[in-house]
């Protein structure tokens, strides 16, 4: 059972914190106030869980809009990620995620096989970087055409899968470009950067790799694709009853 619900706020004070905006603090109020009652609180802890509650519930939010408008295609975070599984050592992967290469405006490029956690590591890093209070942008090469705006980092998936046109290939070394010492680039590619010349013309493919690898940590992947791993030990359905 619980107990009874808290009194709500007076109709004036429910009015102010509506006016300015403090919809977290309205809603914690009336059981912090409770609280503060029973345990006989000084007014400036009272003051100080409120303010914090609204600060909280804003940077929660804030989060949940940067996940939104970071374009993420699967929502694949850490949680899901099995270090032991991948064939990225563990201590680069440990190293990267505490996300300092970021603060360094290095890039990452990871690249391997198909299937073999290059998309997952490096969404996982970014849902990590916005956890961080950073804004990330996610782009395929097929759709990088917009503006970088105000990301501090940029990700770029699964180049190699297709050619690039004149105007994604363009379009990528303006961005690594408008990045290069300023903001961090993460890329995942089915070819080692140095087969960029193979997807698109040679001229931007050198522009852009050299930019691109200047302060890059490179990691290679390989081994059988997680995907088709699962599909051939039945794990890719819900087995027919």
């Amino acid at each position: 059972m619980t107990g009874p619900a808290a009194p709500p706020l007076p109709p004036e004070l429910d009015a102010l914190v509506r006016r300015m905006r403090l919809p977290y603090l309205r809603k914690a109020a009336p059981d912090v106030l409770a609280t503060a009652r029973a345990q006989r609180w000084e007014p400036a802890e009272v003051l100080r869980v409120l303010l914090a509650e609204e600060v909280t519930g804003r940077d929660a939010a804030t989060r949940r809009m940067r996940r939104k408008t970071a374009g993420f295609p699967s929502g694949k975070t850490f949680s899901s990620w099995r270090p032991e599984e991948s064939s990225v050592p563990g201590p680069t992967q440990d190293a990267l995620a505490t996300l300092e290469w970021i603060g360094r405006a290095e890039n990452l490029i990871v690249a391997g096989p198909s299937g073999t956690g290059k998309s997952h590591l490096v969404e996982a890093l970014a849902h990590a970087a916005i956890e961080k209070d950073l804004r990330v942008a996610w782009f395929t090469l097929e759709t990088l055409t917009a503006a970088i705006g105000k990301a501090k980092a940029i990700v770029v998936d699964d180049i190699g899968m297709l050619p690039a046109g004149q105007d994604a290939a363009e379009a990528f070394y303006r961005i690594t470009d408008a990045a290069y010492e300023r903001r961090s680039v993460a890329v995942t590619s089915n070819i080692h950067p140095s087969g960029f010349d193979t997807i698109m013309p040679k001229t931007l493919a050198t522009a852009t790799v050299d930019r691109l690898l200047h302060h890059a940590h490179l990691v290679l992947t390989k081994g059988d694709s997680h995907r088709l791993a699962e599909a051939l030990a039945g794990k890719g359905v819900i087995p027919l009853t």
